[in-house]
């Protein structure tokens, strides 16, 4: 029988401060980094997984990633795949770690990366890709593989099975037009806070020559500078004479762009700062940003503030200007609330800011029910390749919908992974297909050598050509 062993973890940082990516109004230095670890057990069977910082403190969720996979050596992997959802309270109840959340924090970013990494195991040991081991299921199966506690007050165990049920005669309908098509995708490495207009203008040309619609910028910093930047995406994205050969211009009209302010080419803007701002605040700032005519603000103020963002959605619905958060939603309980406040017109999971697939999926039953689109965050090192799997089990077999959800996709190291996202001439994601890629996240040995803190060959040697101080 097969049964954990052990686990190697890695501190792997990237330089991507040097370019800019990944700024924003709130984080203007960001190398990206990945908290990885691989489960062991005594046969070949191994299981990846990773949670995503942005440089220093990595060390520290390391650390923990070691304390709650410990919880997990010498058990069988069968006993622990049979109820994924009680494997997850399992993982979830010791009581001293437990304490330095609960739920929240460093400890609930490193049972994501543990979880995943179960995740990724159990995938394997089927041989198939996460997204299809997991619309594979019966209804009952993905509704037991849920974190349940604390939301039954939004949905219950029975309500999600019908939901479930209602939606499993038509999957493999569903499963057959993405294979075909690939699902929807937004670009956001156009719009970092860092680059300059002229750099702004290149990227923005080259997403739309790759076929994507929708594009987000961040803002924050300064009011006029981003109605100037946004007018500058926007004089590219809604001239018909910058789309790919071949391609028509979208109605903006369509129920797939009903309340997105898309432009004359059908497409989308979205604007995003990175908690920045006070409620009213928020709401001063982005009436301001009308003229660019965003979808939405994505977390407009702290990722905590429930009612505040309620308050900034009730304010901006006259202006036409939706709210989006969720990157930093540290559990369900928090989205839970973002629902029922009806603070929210997109909802943002992290695949790894949640405690990892199982309480995604109760992310996914809860947004299905209360009819809110799920837009993944996938800003960082790794996310790409995670939340594809994500968006492809809520359309396949939760929401059964598509037709207004877009993914994020920023083109930033996704050469560092063994089975890299790819995005089709449509700008779509394509439909990871390899058997034994699991939840595509297993990095290449060659990264993890070069790019491990402190001691990779790039930290001890190019890092001081390049300028970068010391981390920690």
């Amino acid at each position: 029988m097969v049964k954990i062993i052990g686990y190697d973890i890695h501190d792997v940082r990237f330089p991507t401060s040097l370019t800019g990516d990944g700024t924003d109004a709130m984080n203007t230095d960001c190398d990206y980094s990945s908290a990885y670890i691989t489960l062991l057990t005594n046969s070949a069977l191994v299981g990846h997984g990773m949670t995503f910082t942005i440089g220093r403190g990595n060390d520290i969720v390391c650390t923990a990633i070691r304390e709650v996979a410990e919880r997990l050596v010498g058990k069988e992997t069968e006993d622990l795949f049979k109820d994924m959802g009680a494997t997850w309270n399992y993982m979830m109840a010791d009581p001293q770690l437990r304490w330095i959340g609960p739920e929240k924090g460093v400890i609930h970013i490193a049972s994501g990366a543990v979880n995943n990494a179960l995740w990724d195991m159990y995938a394997r040991s089927r041989n198939k890709p996460l997204w299809k081991l997991v619309v594979d299921f019966t209804p009952e199966e993905l509704v037991n593989a849920a974190a349940w506690r604390y939301i039954s007050d939004a949905i219950t165990k029975e309500e999600a099975l019908a939901m479930i049920k209602e939606k499993a005669a038509t999957k493999s309908e569903r499963e057959t037009l993405v294979r075909k098509q690939g699902y929807p995708a937004y670009v956001t490495s156009a719009g970092w806070l860092g680059y300059t207009d002229e750099k702004v203008a290149r990227l923005t040309k080259e997403a739309l020559a790759q076929g994507f619609d929708h594009f987000k910028m961040k803002v924050g910093a300064d009011q006029a500078n981003d109605v100037r930047r946004g007018k500058l995406i926007r004089s590219i994205i809604d001239d018909p004479q910058f789309l790919p050969p071949g391609h028509k211009p979208r109605d903006p009209t369509s129920e797939a762009l009903r309340g997105k302010n898309a432009g004359p080419t059908g497409a989308v803007l979205m604007v995003d700062a990175n908690q920045v701002w006070d409620v009213q605040q928020a709401i001063d700032y982005v009436k301001g940003l009308e003229e660019i005519k965003p979808w939405f603000i994505e977390e407009p103020t702290a990722p905590d503030d429930i009612l505040g963002h309620a308050a900034i959605r009730k304010a901006l619905k006259p202006y036409g200007i939706g709210v989006a958060t969720g990157e930093h939603a540290h559990n369900r309980m928090v989205f839970k609330q973002l629902l029922q406040a009806e603070a929210i017109d997109v909802c943002q999971i992290d695949s790894c800011r949640l405690a990892g697939v199982s309480e995604v999926l109760a992310v996914l039953f809860m947004a299905a029910k209360f009819g809110v689109p799920v837009c993944p965050h996938a800003g960082g090192v790794g996310l790409c390749e995670y939340v594809i799997h994500l968006s492809l089990i809520d359309y396949i077999a939760v929401s059964g919908s598509i037709e207004r959800n877009v993914l994020e996709f920023v083109d930033h190291l996704h050469e560092h992974f063994v089975t890299p996202c790819s995005i089709n001439a449509h700008g779509r994601y394509n439909v990871p297909d390899i058997p034994t890629e699991g939840y595509s996240i297993e990095m290449k040995k060659a990264s993890i050598a070069e790019y491990e803190w402190p001691g990779g060959s790039y930290w001890v040697g190019r890092a001081k050509e390049d300028g970068l101080k010391a981390q920690s």
